[in-house]
């Protein structure tokens, strides 16, 4: 029978030559120790090679830190750690023989090292071995301060990695190493390096004067970076060559918050780093990298501030670009670029530049002081920018060229030296409310690849708002043009644009500049004060102009050059010195056009009384011909009214209307006395059920029957009517009645003009009303005002004062739409925008707006508006995977693009493999 064993106590051994009760060697006190036993290393230098196999702690004595273990000659190592072994190093500085070779090996075994380090040769951690190393200090390497590459945990804290001849740290292999608190200066080469399986955590750490990158990634490796600064690198701050993908878990634009995960999964995270002046970009990612930044700053790099190659993917998110000597932002190849609420400051280049068949995303973004274009995309690259603000550059606020492409959404630009947009080659753009505000030009568009705009403006431009080239597909629906330098819209040789409902107030030149050529198709055009002509024709220019309005124009309200044809129809000029002048040889088609208050007037007044002379009878014939292109523009309008999705009783209550207005005007011209008319109306309805566009239609409808002057819609809220203060509401309130002569005043949340529980105090809004109701006793023939707003409250607010009450007396209510409607509406919107819809996305929409919630937030069209803009984003990245898309692909939207809702999935149709989504899609 075996004896049991005693257990051991531990003891300490102390190394001090030449002393009594002391060993004269390392080697010798640890043949002696015990496992657990401590060695006390006496100050000065010990020349051994030591090789640790067993549990046991080495200490400098007294807790001086003077102890030097130190490789004797010819042996590189000075200090190796076994498989099993489990080392407390306190105080030890270890100096090994050659810089360039190991002076501490870990094999394996756990290791605990505080205080000390190393004073020459690197320091090699292998296989499984583990490591903690505290308050350290690693000097007077080559090659590699650190070279890593184990199984175990490895963590430095607190410790500094200096003048490394080569790279800081080398890890690999399947390594995890976290670095806190720990400074890597002066590397020759990069400052830290991962390869392979690797995964890097550091926190609040330094790393300054790397010669080559401040971090380098390469194959699968991963990295979190929180709290660090890298600066003034050779190269790059952060270079990734290949890294593993970023989970969706961890990506701050899936889960918002803005946190660290709290371990590494996959791809480099930055966090709340500051990268300082490289000799280069400041964040390079290639190969097929995945890159996030999140609340960091990036100062005074030599190159860019972000730059993604080949297949790359970058994100940004709450971050600051500052002083960069090439582009702040760029993207090439097949990269994918996107950044939100990221600010661009100071660049000698562009802001963003994004060329191949690379895209890029900025969303609530801003770019500022730039020596290039703030946004520049070439080749078959995509821009996509939503809340973009652009302010201060030399060139271009936006530039597309070749065949690229931009998506604007609300961004806005100001104080460029040259466009605020321009296109060249076959560039395409689309932009809705774009805002442009003292540039050289507004818009230019140059190209031939298309360009459509929806409710933009441009004020104080230098020279023109709108400057359309030759080519087709260019169209302007919406907007504004205020105090242009030269002109409002330029459409020069070869110009073919659409141009529908646009203000030009207060320009220096002309309205409307059409050059020889030039056969533009434009529609409900005011011009206000012009200082020059209205619209002039250059000789041979041709174009239709409908619809338009002149008024207080310098020169003639339109001028016609020789040989020039345009077609002129119901132009409608006011205050000016001349409606018409044309050149001998001008040939252009006037149809229905009128003039009033014209010193020399070329075209009769509105209204004009029956005629008896020869000349007025040939009048009359001609306004009998008016009578009837009224009756087939009021056709028309009929027409497209019933084009419009649902609102089947509304398109019911407005064809009765409109017959009720025939019978009247028969009625008076029979001599008879007419029924009682009101034309105000109650437009009664939940949001985005189409009352403003039903509106618009409504005034063109008054003004084709002649009971409008123009027809043409003002839209007003409690904040355009209601003043600030004693005296502001009236005047106020009176200008936006005045825009609204001749035709329809449409007031949006009429009820907020009468809040519920408000008794009198003093809410200006009562003086709003009250001056409403008297505008239009005293103009009751030359305004339609329209109130609208949710039923309920509509009706407590003409309840609210008689005036009201007796004046609207008809309500249409706007009814939710329904599954099949807002498919439908989708499905418009995708037509309009060039995309067909599979038949299982149809299916798939069907489900979706079936279980949608109609509660507080559904908007309905605005829903479904809203809908087929997330298909389009989601199309795009997925589209973006593809090296080579197919047209198809390009304008397909598939099951896959639908948004998820979290409800049970309905039943879809047969789909083809790659339309159908996975069978544990969210998707209803």
């Amino acid at each position: 029978m075996t004896p049991a064993e005693q257990p051991h106590s531990k003891q300490v051994h102390r190394v001090a030559p030449g002393q009594p009760d002391a060993h004269a060697t390392l080697a010798a006190a640890l043949r002696t120790a015990g496992p657990g036993d401590e060695v006390h290393l006496g100050p000065g230098t010990h020349t051994e090679a030591v090789r640790i196999d067993r549990h046991v702690t080495l200490r400098a004595a007294d807790g001086t830190g003077g102890a030097l273990l130190a490789a004797p000659d010819g042996t590189a190592l000075a200090l190796e750690v076994l498989p099993g072994a489990r080392l407390v190093l306190d105080g030890i500085t270890v100096r090994g023989h050659a810089p360039d070779r190991p002076a501490v090996l870990l094999a394996g075994g756990t290791t605990h090292w505080s205080g000390g380090g190393i004073a020459r040769g690197r320091l090699e951690i292998l296989r499984d071995a583990a490591l903690t190393m505290t308050g350290a200090r690693l000097r007077g390497a080559e090659l590699a301060g650190a070279l890593i590459r184990t199984t175990g945990a490895v963590r430095l804290a607190d410790c500094a990695l200096e003048d490394a001849a080569g790279t800081g740290i080398v890890v690999g292999g399947a390594t995890r190493l976290e670095l806190a608190g720990t400074r890597i200066l002066r590397a020759s080469g990069s400052g830290l390096r991962a390869r392979e399986d690797a995964q890097v955590r550091l926190r609040d750490c330094l790393i300054d004067g790397a010669g080559r990158s401040g971090l380098l990634f390469e194959d699968r490796s991963a990295g979190i970076v929180v709290d660090c600064r890298i600066r003034a690198g050779g190269t790059e701050a952060v270079r990734a060559l290949d890294t593993s993908p970023v989970p969706a878990s961890d990506d701050p634009y899936d889960t918002p918050g803005g946190a660290p995960p709290p371990d590494v999964r996959g791809g480099l995270l930055l966090y709340g780093c500051e990268l300082t002046a490289s000799g280069t970009d400041a964040v390079h990612a290639a190969g097929q990298s995945d890159v996030l930044l999140s609340g960091c700053v990036l100062r005074d790099s030599a190159g860019c501030g972000v730059a993604a190659a080949d297949r790359a993917r970058v994100r940004l998110d709450d971050s600051r670009i500052v002083r960069t000597t090439a582009a702040a932002l760029m993207a090439h190849g097949a990269a994918r670029l996107t950044a939100r609420e990221v600010s661009v400051r100071e660049t000698s280049a562009n802001g963003l530049l994004v060329t191949d068949d690379a895209t890029a995303h900025l969303t609530d973004s801003e770019v500022t002081d730039c020596r290039f274009s703030a946004v520049h995309t070439g080749g078959r690259a995509a821009a996509v920018c939503t809340g973009l603000r652009i302010a201060a550059t030399l060139e271009h606020g936006l530039h597309a060229v070749a065949d690229s492409s931009l998506e604007l959404t609300e961004t806005r630009i100001a104080d460029c030296g040259m466009s605020g947009l321009d296109l060249s080659g076959a560039a395409r753009a689309t932009a809705t409310a774009l805002a442009v505000l003292r540039c050289r030009n507004g818009v230019t568009a140059g190209s031939t690849g298309g360009l459509r705009l929806a409710d933009c403006t441009v004020t104080d431009a230098e020279r023109a708002g709108f400057t359309f080239g030759p080519g087709e597909g260019a169209e302007l629906t919406g907007g504004r043009v205020r105090r242009a330098g030269t002109a409002g819209l330029v459409f020069q040789e070869g110009a073919t644009a659409r141009v529908d409902d646009i203000v030009i107030d207060q320009v220096t030149g002309s309205g409307l500049v059409v050059a020889t050529g030039a056969g533009p198709r434009v529609r409900s055009v005011h011009i206000v004060s012009p200082g020059k002509n209205g619209l002039i024709v250059d000789a041979n220019g041709a174009g239709i102009f409908e619809d338009c309005d002149i008024t207080g124009p310098g020169f003639p309200a339109v001028h016609v050059g020789e040989a020039a044809t345009p077609v002129l129809r119901r132009i409608r000029v006011q205050d000016a010195g001349e409606d018409l002048s044309a050149e001998p040889g001008a040939a252009p088609t006037v149809e229905s056009c009128v003039s009033w208050q014209v010193r020399e007037p070329h075209w009769p007044a509105p209204f004009a009384p029956a005629a008896t002379s020869p000349e007025e009878t040939a009048a009359a014939t001609s306004g009998a011909a008016h009578a009837s292109a009224t009756e087939g523009d009021l056709d028309e309008l009929l027409h497209e009214m019933g084009q419009l999705i649902g609102l089947e009783r509304v398109k019911q209550d407005v064809a009765s209307l409109v017959k009720l207005m025939r019978m009247v005007q028969r009625r008076e011209a029979a001599g008879l006395a007419a029924p009682p008319l009101s034309r105000h109306l109650v437009f009664a309805g939940n949001p985005g059920t189409g009352k403003t566009t039903v509106a618009r239609l409504y005034g063109r409808i008054l003004a084709a029957v002649g009971l409008l002057e123009r027809g043409h819609l003002v839209e007003a809220d409690r904040s355009a009517l209601v003043g600030e203060y004693v005296g502001h509401t009236g005047p106020k309130t009176q200008r936006v009645f005045q825009e609204a002569m001749g035709g329809v005043l449409f007031i949006d949340e009429a009820y907020s003009l009468a809040p519920v529980g408000n008794a009198g105090g003093n809410d200006f809004a009562q003086e709003a009303v009250a001056t409403l109701v008297k505008l239009m006793e005293d103009h009751r023939d030359s305004v339609v005002v329209i109130v609208a707003g949710y039923p309920a409250e509509i009706e407590h607010f003409i309840d609210s004062n008689p005036g009201l009450s007796s004046r609207f007396n008809r309500t249409l209510l706007f009814e939710d739409y329904g599954t099949e409607d807002l498919v439908r509406i989708v499905e418009r919107h995708a037509a309009s925008h060039q995309y067909e819809l599979t038949d299982a996305a149809r299916e798939l929409l069907i489900g979706y707006f079936s279980h949608l919630p109609r509660d507080g937030r559904f908007g309905n069209g605005r829903s479904a508006r809203q809908i087929f803009q997330a298909m389009t984003e989601r199309q795009a990245y997925r589209v973006a995977e593809n090296d080579s898309p197919s047209d198809a692909d390009l304008t397909t939207l598939s099951a896959w693009d639908v948004p998820e809702l979290d409800v049970p999935e309905p039943a879809v149709g047969p789909a083809s493999v790659s339309d159908a989504p996975p069978a544990d899609a969210s998707h209803s």
